[in-house]
């Protein structure tokens, strides 16, 4: 899996989303005042939106799953994927040398 870099600094998308929520009465419709930021700073209208959506989640305003909460949530499913992982390897080598354990021959 690779990881795409942010083309955008922090900096940059507050102020657009800042710019965005701050400014709703100065356009006809919010995805105006998305088209018209997003022009300004050089990304897509989409992108834009979706920066605006997960401030709106992070701050409360719309429902849906934190930033934080995501984080932790995929910290703990890549977790719980190695820990059945290694579950499984351990249920293989305990298989295999109970195996072997049985194959041995007795001794008198």
């Amino acid at each position: 899996m690779t990881k795409t870099t942010n083309k955008y600094s922090p900096e940059v998308r507050e102020r657009a989303v800042r710019m965005v929520l701050d400014g709703a009465g100065q356009h006809e419709s919010r995805w105006a005042a998305i088209v018209s930021i997003s022009s300004k700073i050089g990304c897509a209208p989409q992108t834009l939106n979706e920066w605006v959506k997960k401030v709106e989640v992070d701050t409360g305003q719309r429902g849906g799953l934190a930033t934080e909460q995501a984080e932790k949530m995929k910290a703990l499913e890549r977790e719980v994927r190695e820990l059945k992982q290694a579950n499984e390897i351990l249920r293989k080598a305990s298989a295999y040398f109970a195996q072997a354990e049985l194959d041995r021959p007795l001794k008198r």
